[in-house]
This record gives C-alpha cells, structure tokens and sequence, in this order.
C-alpha cells in the first residue's frame, strides 16, 4: 500500500523535513491529548468526579437512614464508627472505635473518590476490612456521599 505525501504538500511543493516532522508532531499531541481524555473520562473515580456535586443530600439521608443505619450513625459509634465528620477525616482514625487492623493502618482520607469506591467494593480498597457491604446504584452512592458530605460541614 503506497502512503500519499499530499499531507505535507503545499502549492506544490514538497516541505522539507523539518516541516514534515512539526506536522507529524502536532498530529501526535493531538492523538496523545485525545486518549488521555478518553481514558480520564471513562475511567469510574472520574466519572464520580465529574458528578460529585450532583448528589442530593437530602435523598442521601434517606438513604444513610435505610441503608447505613443499622450499623452507623452520625454522633455515636454503632457497629460501624461514627460518620459525622468523616468527610475529609483520616481513615481509621476514631480513637473510641475499635478498627480492623487494616483501617487502622490505612493512609488516605475519606473524600468523594475514596467513599466511592469504598462503597463500591470495600475490599477492592482495604483487603480484610470488616465492613461486607456495599452500594451498588452510583446514583446511591452519590447521594449517600454528599450526604456526608455536608454532615461533616465541606
């Protein structure tokens, strides 16, 4: 299969090289910038990431109530530790609550991303956590999270 060079052609005339690599340069970063938005807004954090303000809080607490409750609350440790400022807190970090070792070990804080996919699959995020649950629905999760978002004050 012969390649035409009508490409690098103007009036003409063959450009030289250097034109001809300047060309092939930008259509390169044009190709590179195009994945890297592909990849970015297909991957799931970004997906959450572009959507995190559009949780509704107010669903979130009814959802917190039905589907958390059972193990947590906002002011008291339950089950599970005490959620009302845990946006923005370090994991693991309760001094009252008793924690898996692994939660006690973690090293991230809990944001948009980091609930998310704590929601998600907890043991995707922390192998052998003691929390075996999880929320399917993003539409959940997001409500849920800006729930707790707003109950820790950001």
């Amino acid at each position: 299969m012969k390649i035409s060079n009508s490409l690098f052609m103007t009036a003409g005339h063959v450009p030289s090289a250097a034109r001809a690599r300047r060309v092939m340069a930008a259509a390169m970063t044009c190709f590179c910038a195009a994945v890297v938005a592909l990849v970015f807004y297909s991957s799931p954090g970004a997906v959450f990431a572009s959507s995190a303000n559009s949780g509704d809080p107010v669903r979130g607490k009814e959802l917190f109530e039905k589907r958390c409750g059972g193990c947590h609350s906002l002011d008291a440790d339950k089950e599970g530790p005490r959620l009302h400022t845990v946006y923005g807190r370090k994991a693991g970090s309760i001094p009252t609550f008793k924690y898996s070792g692994a939660l006690k070990s973690a090293q991230f804080t809990w944001d948009a991303v980091s609930l998310d996919r704590w929601l998600t699959d907890t043991e995707s995020v922390l192998p052998d956590n003691n929390m075996d649950f999880h929320v399917p629905k993003a539409d959940e999760r997001a409500d849920i999270i800006e729930f707790l978002r707003v109950s820790s004050g950001k």
